[in-house]
């Protein structure tokens, strides 16, 4: 049984990643988020529910202590977020986790610059790949709520393919992720729909 801490629980790929963790899998989640009153259907022995920010470091670590797996779904600002889950990993001894990010934080889109805008995901990343964690970055192409699993995925350095994919794909990347040791640690991947 694997123990999942999931930053930004009410995130539209997080909402679906949840209940794929729950339905395939044994794992334990603890669903931390700012508003817990947005959580629907949350109804399980299994799920732990913490209202916090992942700014606040003290109720951070108290969310990690325990956890196998840290899965982050977060928006806003997302260096110093970076900076404080690392930190605080750190400080818990936990060593595993699974980062959100986009498409295009390398310019690996080909005839795509995406410019300032992926700053704080380019920022977030890179504060990541810089610590000793078993990270996995996820950059994902543009997310879709078609109800299917088809996806394909291309390493740091290799150009990305294709622009969509569906979150029920990215979810079943992220829940293999969660309960499979040693896959993809260290690296960062894109997500996309094969063309």
């Amino acid at each position: 049984m694997t123990n999942v801490l999931i930053l930004g629980a009410n995130g539209s790929l997080a909402r679906v990643a949840i209940d794929m963790l729950l339905e395939e899998t044994d794992a334990q989640l603890t669903l931390y988020l700012r508003n817990s009153r947005r959580l629907r259907n949350i109804d399980t022995n299994r799920v732990r529910v913490i209202e916090g920010d992942v700014m606040d470091i003290e109720k951070l670590k108290e969310a990690m202590i325990g956890q196998d797996v840290v899965y982050a779904n977060l928006a806003g600002n997302l260096e110093q977020m970076a900076k404080t889950i690392v930190g605080t990993m750190y400080a818990t001894g936990l060593k595993r986790l699974i980062w959100i990010s986009s498409m295009g934080i390398y310019d690996e889109v080909p005839g795509e610059r995406h410019g300032s805008i992926l700053n704080p995901y380019r920022k977030s990343a890179g504060v990541i790949e810089a610590s000793d964690l078993e990270y996995t970055i996820l950059r994902p192409g543009w997310f879709t709520n078609k109800d299917e699993i088809d996806y394909e995925t291309t390493q740091k350095g290799e150009p990305f393919i294709g622009h969509d994919v569906s979150r029920k794909s990215i979810a079943d990347l992220i829940v293999k992720l969660a309960v499979t040791p040693g896959l993809e640690v260290r690296s960062s991947l894109g997500v996309n729909k094969p063309e």
